[in-house]
């Protein structure tokens, strides 16, 4: 990789961990963190991260969508939407967890890149097919984190710490933020899902079976937990339990399924 997109990804990275860190600080001495500032870090970071993906991603033929490009592109998603979710209600405390996560991502994609199969190009549609799951998978990855943050915080007004309190909105606030995400990534995996039918040859075939039998069983799992909500008014740990079910599901099928056969049977056979 050349000097220019490496020196990118650290910057990007520094600035990552720098928001995170600037929360947990505020966190122990149980202040509100500076909502302005983050956000204006969060958006340079993803400048310099962009750029990194770019250069990744753009190749002759089409785009590339080989197991550690995908690790710097969810890791930007990822930074994307906890910036957007903090423009929308302010959750600064999802950085404490999403944040870390994406600099590791940008971090692994970068380092293993440079000794990473080159796949075959794919057709526009079902370069589409991909962009469109890996939007389901993103959104989903920040449902599962806003799900952890439920949890944390459940537990901060059970035993009255008051730190983490104070980088999130009211518990009933984020529940109602938690179902929204889980609502939008349900309706993009369902297109994905649909989707793969119609542009895969064959969405059982040996390669991408167990993809697909899991994605299938985690679409199940969140329809089971939005359908539950809207009857049985479903919130608390059992909103927590099934979204985070739901997402080890997607996560062994789409991620566990492409380090298998890129990184494990592609490197075994040559």
């Amino acid at each position: 990789m050349n000097a220019l997109p490496a020196l990118l990804a650290l910057i990007a990275t520094v600035l990552y961990l720098s928001v995170a860190i600037a929360v947990a600080r505020a966190v122990a001495r149980r202040q509100a963190p500076s909502r302005a500032p983050l956000l204006a870090l969060l958006a340079l970071a993803l400048l310099q991260h962009g750029g990194v993906m770019y250069g990744l991603m753009i190749q002759p033929g089409g785009l590339h969508f080989g197991f550690f490009t995908i690790a710097v592109l969810h890791a930007w998603l990822l930074a994307v939407l906890a910036l957007l979710v903090n423009l929308h209600r302010p959750v600064q405390g999802i950085y404490l967890v999403a944040l870390p996560l994406a600099a590791f991502e940008l971090s692994l994609g970068v380092i293993g890149h440079e000794r990473a199969p080159v796949p075959a190009p794919l057709t526009p549609a079902v370069q589409g097919h991909i962009l469109l799951s890996l939007l389901a998978y993103s959104i989903l990855s920040i449902s599962a984190l806003q799900a952890i943050l439920v949890s944390w915080q459940e537990s901060a007004l059970r035993r009255h710490r008051r730190g983490l309190l104070l980088a999130l909105p009211a518990l009933q606030t984020m529940e109602k933020m938690l179902f929204e995400l889980i609502a939008l990534g349900f309706g993009l995996l369902t297109l994905a899902i649909g989707s793969g039918f119609i542009v895969l040859d064959d969405m059982l075939a040996q390669h991408v079976a167990h993809k697909t039998v899991f994605s299938l069983v985690a679409w199940l799992i969140f329809a089971i937990l939005l359908l539950g909500r809207h009857w049985r008014g479903w919130r608390g740990r059992m909103a927590v339990r099934f979204t985070l079910i739901g997402f080890v599901l997607l996560l062994i099928g789409f991620v566990g399924t492409k380090f298998v056969l890129e990184l494990v049977l592609a490197r075994a056979a040559s």
